[in-house]
């Protein structure tokens, strides 16, 4: 019989804006199960704690990134499509982080990660001085523990150290991005490098470091984030590219297209197909209340 679990959680004070949630998980499903992650504003850090069930990552058709087979997962801003595909047995938690505050846990200029899904350990992060050598160490330690409260617990003082340890992101970086979630992805970039101090030039050097894309290229995944919220709510494709920010229908569907491989008609058909009894946990969204993944037939 198909079992799953999954908990919520959001992350210690001290951590917040820039460790959004935790969110932990374990399927057995019986079956295989693919799934169709969209770009979204968040850089995701999955922790997998059983090896033996890894998660295969692919592009779509054309794609130029090449498929990986991962335990952990760590996924940077990007503007493409993701398939993930599993066999049906997964455990873990996924945590999602704000881009600045991914550049400070992980000492790492995010360009080196945005568009890419790859091992953390590759990053040469440790977790902590004498208690776990990589970043599996500490998923398997995770998994070991006897309740996702102290699992969470665990991630709080693991992060806590991390963000001590690690680079401070300027405040005019943080600022940046904040204005362009603000406006959902609308403000100009003009407009935000005046509002900061800085030249456009310096605002994108900036944006490539500690966010992973350019302020236009994030500005675009955060607009599409919203369309893709306004259209599953009922509201039309007019509406949507008005609302938006797009020149017209035409421009909303060719961005809606080229960020997660099928039409606004076609998103919408899929999240709306009734699932079969027993056919998964009913959320699968990496952010709440946000059209972020299709599950697929």
């Amino acid at each position: 019989m198909d079992g799953w679990e999954v908990a919520l959680a959001a992350p210690h004070p001290r951590l917040r804006p820039g460790v959004i949630s935790y969110r932990g998980f374990r399927l057995a499903l019986g079956r295989p199960r693919r799934r169709l992650e969209v770009p979204i504003g968040a850089v995701t850090l999955v922790l997998g704690f059983v090896p033996e069930h890894p998660v295969r990552i692919s592009g779509l058709a054309g794609a130029r990134q090449e498929p990986v087979t991962l335990v952990s997962v760590l996924s940077g801003l990007g503007t493409t499509p993701v398939l993930g595909e599993h066999d049906g047995r997964l455990a873990g938690i996924e945590v999602l982080l704000a881009p600045w505050a991914a550049f400070t846990l992980f000492d790492t200029a995010l360009h080196e990660v945005a568009d890419r899904n790859l091992d953390p350990d590759a990053l040469g992060v440790r977790p902590g001085p004498g208690r776990w050598a990589s970043v599996a160490d500490l998923a398997a330690a995770l998994g070991a523990l006897p309740s996702w409260r102290a699992r969470f617990a665990l991630l709080d003082e693991v992060f806590a150290r991390w963000a001590d340890a690690g680079p401070p992101c300027c405040g005019r970086t943080v600022r940046a991005w904040d204005e362009l979630v603000r406006t959902r992805g609308a403000a100009p970039v003009g407009h935000i490098a005046d509002e900061v101090g800085w030249s456009v030039r310096q605002l994108e050097n900036r944006f490539r470091e500690r966010i992973g894309i350019g302020p236009k290229a994030a500005g675009r995944v955060l607009r599409l984030q919203r369309a893709r919220r306004m259209l599953m709510a009922g509201h039309t494709q007019a509406e949507t590219a008005a609302a938006c920010g797009y020149y017209d229908q035409a421009h909303l569907s060719g961005e809606f297209k080229a960020m997660t491989g099928c039409t606004p008609r076609e998103f919408a058909a899929v999240r709306r197909t009734p699932r079969a009894p027993g056919g998964g946990p009913p959320g699968t969204d990496r952010l709440a209340d946000e059209p972020t993944s299709l599950v697929l037939a």
